[in-house]
């Protein structure tokens, strides 16, 4: 199955009980990756790399619905990706976890942004943690 194709939620996915659903996902990483284009943090790092970015957006849907959903959908390894990008920093996470709460907050029912926010910050932490590793910071 690729990335584009749709897989159906698993009948755990946390999201169903939060009302997210494709559509809701597609919403929010179209909304929250405009912002990031413009940002003046953000939009330096991803405007460098993103060549094609309906291809990355299509990505972090899949991405997202596997999260949210457990659809299986996304088959990729988010960390040398995220391990290769050497301005980094600290500042960088904080920002995108700001970023991406302002959306989903503004954006998503309650229940369904506090699990957005919640799952954002586990892979925040995750990619943080994986970087300062790869980086010799912490062993």
């Amino acid at each position: 199955m690729t990335e584009t194709a749709l897989s159906p939620p698993h009948p755990k996915a946390p999201g169903i009980e939060a009302g997210i659903d494709e559509a809701m996902i597609a919403m929010v990483v179209d909304r929250f990756y405009a912002a990031v284009r413009e940002d003046p943090l953000l939009g330096p790092v991803f405007n460098s790399r993103v060549e094609d970015w309906d291809e990355h957006l299509t990505k972090l849907k899949a991405f997202w619905s596997s999260v949210v959903l457990m659809t299986g959908r996304y088959k990729g390894r988010p960390m040398p990706v995220h391990v290769a990008i050497e301005e980094i920093t600290p500042q960088h996470f904080a920002r995108w976890l700001a970023l991406f709460a302002e959306t989903v907050e503004r954006d998503c029912p309650p229940a369904a942004a506090k699990l957005f926010i919640d799952r954002s910050r586990r892979i925040a932490e995750s990619l943080h943690l994986g970087i300062q590793a790869s980086r010799g910071i912490i062993g």
